[in-house]
């Protein structure tokens, strides 16, 4: 594993901010249980917190967690769409905080196919928060550069890395209902 990707995750797990690839763009990540960590990222972003957080990780078990136990078929939903670039929107358990679900019950998760992401998600032994590297109502950043031109005095490490950059951001998609929420 990279150093950088170790380094990195140490700063997550000491309550920093990182910006890292993923599928599409770059995204803005932290501890997901650690509030003031989680709260300076929204404001870095200028994110309204009623709206909640993605969490990615490198597989379902680092998720399992947060989430209301899964059926069988739920578990087969998710798997003909995981690893990749898929975000569902599944029952948070009770105890999740607010800065995550925002004014849902649901917490969006991904399970990343994106190998720098999935990567740190193993290194640090756990899901982190995954937002687009951008200031609300700005293009998300698609490159290192463009990240620490638009962030970069904010943040505490960036993890450079190539995104697709012709992908469009993840589909995010309700889980009991199906409904496409975002579309790729």
């Amino acid at each position: 594993m990279r150093w950088s990707l170790r380094q990195a995750a140490k700063v997550i797990q000491k309550g920093g901010i990182i910006a890292y690839p993923t599928e599409a763009v770059y995204g803005l990540g932290c501890h997901p249980l650690d509030e003031r960590a989680v709260h300076r990222l929204l404001q870095i972003k200028h994110r309204d917190p009623g709206k909640g957080l993605i969490l990615i990780a490198d597989n379902l078990s680092q998720l399992a967690p947060f989430l209301k136990p899964l059926s069988k078929t739920e578990r087969n939903k998710l798997n003909k769409t995981w690893p990749g670039a898929a975000t569902w929107l599944i029952p948070a358990q009770d105890w999740v905080p607010f800065w995550l679900t925002g004014w849902h019950s649901t917490l969006a998760v991904r399970v990343t196919n994106h190998p720098v992401a999935a990567a740190l998600c193993h290194a640090a032994k756990m899901p982190i928060v995954s937002t687009s590297a951008n200031l609300a109502g700005h293009h998300p950043a698609r490159t290192s550069l463009q990240v620490r031109q638009q962030l970069g005095h904010y943040l505490d490490v960036i993890v450079s890395g190539k995104t697709d950059s012709n992908a469009n951001p993840s589909i995010i998609r309700d889980l009991k209902t199906g409904q496409i929420i975002r579309p790729a």
